[in-house]
């Protein structure tokens, strides 16, 4: 049976979603991934994750189309990126909810594959609950570092070519992949990309002229296929909590 929400007709949705049901939202970008992966990187992971965590959990979960075009503006230096801006993709995703809270469905998750989202919509869970009063829920695309990364894997790097090589290898050129990886940042303690007590706002250029941040050499099919099946196995864990959290 799908799980595509599109999918059902008006009126056996109705009949179909109940209170408990769960309604999950992609949301990637197109944006420049380097010369080695497609500009849909992001779109690819947020789109195929959620998919196969929607379909392998016993839950009543429901995957709606993807949103593709979001904040990715870092990247608005090379030819190919289609971003819009934050007001747009904000007033987007509070419609959106608004129309998700016109189902029996009480419950909205986003499932982000694209970092330059994320504050956003941190932002957007908030707004949508104290509009709608639908439960918020945010789910990111989670990349660990490679080996060889110092930490920086951030944007098309050893994860992400990965991934991607797990799920869509011949969008995949290993052959023009070299090693961009800010190392001089290393050495500073407070100032971090993620998780520091100092943040600093960048462009994907600032680090060189690839917009890759990370180790793409290194990546592999059969790590990939190991990161598709850890980012499913945790996504299907945390629909089960989602599940039954409740705020008192």
């Amino acid at each position: 049976m799908s799980r595509r929400l599109d999918e059902l007709p008006g009126p056996a949705l109705v009949t179909t979603l109940t209170a408990d049901s769960i309604v999950v939202l992609p949301v990637g970008s197109i944006e420049h991934h380097g010369p080695h992966l497609p500009l849909s990187t992001d779109l690819i992971m947020a789109d195929e994750l959620s998919r196969r965590i929607v379909e392998a959990s016993p839950l009543d979960a429901w995957l709606l189309p993807p949103l593709a075009f979001t904040k990715s503006d870092e990247h608005d230096w090379a030819p190919g990126t289609v971003w819009i801006g934050w007001e747009t993709l904000m007033r987007t995703v509070l419609e959106v909810a608004a129309s998700v809270a016109n189902t029996p469905a009480r419950t909205l998750v986003l499932y982000n594959g694209h970092g330059g989202n994320i504050a956003l919509l941190q932002v957007a869970l908030r707004e949508i609950r104290r509009e709608t009063g639908l439960r918020t829920f945010l789910m990111n695309a989670s990349i660990p570092a490679g080996e060889t990364e110092n930490g920086f894997g951030i944007h098309g790097g050893h994860g992400e070519t990965s991934m991607i090589l797990a799920l869509r290898p011949e969008l995949v050129d290993l052959s023009v992949t070299q090693r961009w990886v800010p190392d001089h940042l290393a050495d500073y303690e407070q100032i971090k990309f993620n998780g520091g007590a100092v943040s600093f706002g960048w462009l994907s250029n600032d680090f060189g002229p690839s917009g890759v941040i990370g180790d793409p050499t290194t990546a592999n099919l059969a790590h990939g296929e190991e990161l598709l099946a850890a980012s499913v196995a945790q996504g299907v864990a945390a629909l089960e909590e989602i599940a039954r959290f409740r705020h008192v």
